[in-house]
């Protein structure tokens, strides 16, 4: 018990927040975007956003909380200044998809794999689902019911040659960030504060919840017409997933996993490309294997046992 208890303390805190990394802030400018906070949304000052690029025909502009991404930080049980725990545990996990975006490194990047185009323009939310009507009829085009997020594709080229792309943050799970909020304001030491919440990146809702029904659904349609979908993660959330068998060549996938890191100097810098068929990839976002029936039949049981008798 006594060695639990000497052990230093971890929790997910700030990362980046608009923009500026979180151990570079001073304790006024914590304390000024903690203000931010309390306004009412309609008088909140915009706050520009660094990483969205011209790439993306996107004006900067405020987003609710401003915080880019989340980190481990750590402190002796004792107390003191938080430090940033060493290692990839300590790496920058993204939890806006805008920050992606930064130099539109990635939609050169993966223009040039899958496209042979380090300039491809990018059209955002198109249409790839129609609704249906009751008797079974497509309705008119513009009921979109489902959206490809971004299409990046060779310019001034006939027929067409693209590909879609997702881009895929973490959500997080656990205390909201109110409770941080809250913590810089009545505090603007210099000194770097443990975060005051316990939260943790969420990759299971984010990877089987919300990325896979997005894969299952558009990656078929895309394979049959010859295309392919490019997924782009950071590495924590890459690590996250169970491993996945590789194929050799882009040819061969179906989907590119395209997984970025963070430099403290650089900022978004590209990590590695993965290859895989859609099966591969549902097999390495579910990232569990099923229990044997004997097993469930057990726990089964158990829940039963915990069931008040009915009367």
């Amino acid at each position: 018990m006594a060695a639990r208890e000497q052990r230093d303390q971890r929790r997910f805190g700030i990362g980046e927040w608009y923009g500026k990394l979180f151990t570079e802030l001073t304790g006024d400018e914590r304390k000024s975007y903690a203000d931010l906070q309390q306004l009412p949304k309609k008088v909140r000052p915009d706050q520009p956003c660094p990483f969205q690029s011209a790439a993306t025909n996107v004006v900067p502009r405020n987003k609710e909380g401003g915080v880019c991404t989340l980190r481990l930080y750590t402190r002796s049980r004792a107390g003191g200044e938080a430090g940033i725990v060493e290692g990839d545990d300590g790496d920058l996990r993204t939890v806006c998809p805008k920050r992606f975006e930064q130099d539109g490194t990635i939609y050169a990047w993966v223009g040039q794999v899958l496209l042979g185009c380090d300039m491809p323009q990018v059209v955002r939310e198109v249409g790839f689902l129609s609704a249906v009507s009751a008797k079974g009829d497509p309705e008119e085009p513009s009921a979109d019911v489902g959206r490809i997020d971004e299409v990046l594709i060779v310019p001034d080229v006939d027929p067409l040659r693209w590909c879609a792309l997702e881009i895929q943050a973490a959500y997080f799970q656990g205390d909201a960030m109110s409770r941080e909020y809250h913590a810089m304001r009545e505090h603007s030491q210099s000194a770097l504060p443990f975060p005051s919440g316990n939260r943790r990146p969420d990759y299971r809702s984010s990877g089987p919840k919300r990325l896979m029904p997005q894969l299952q659904t558009k990656v078929p349609s895309l394979r049959r017409w010859g295309k392919k979908m490019a997924v782009v993660v950071d590495r924590a959330f890459f690590a996250a997933l169970a491993p996945m068998a590789e194929v050799s060549h882009v040819s061969n996938c179906d989907i590119a996993w395209f997984v970025v890191r963070y430099d403290e100097n650089a900022g978004l810098v590209p990590d590695k490309v993965f290859l895989t068929t859609l099966e591969q990839a549902v097999e390495g976002i579910t990232a569990g294997a099923p229990v044997s029936l004997e097993v469930l039949e057990e726990r089964i049981r158990a829940k039963l046992a915990q069931l008040s008798p009915r009367p």
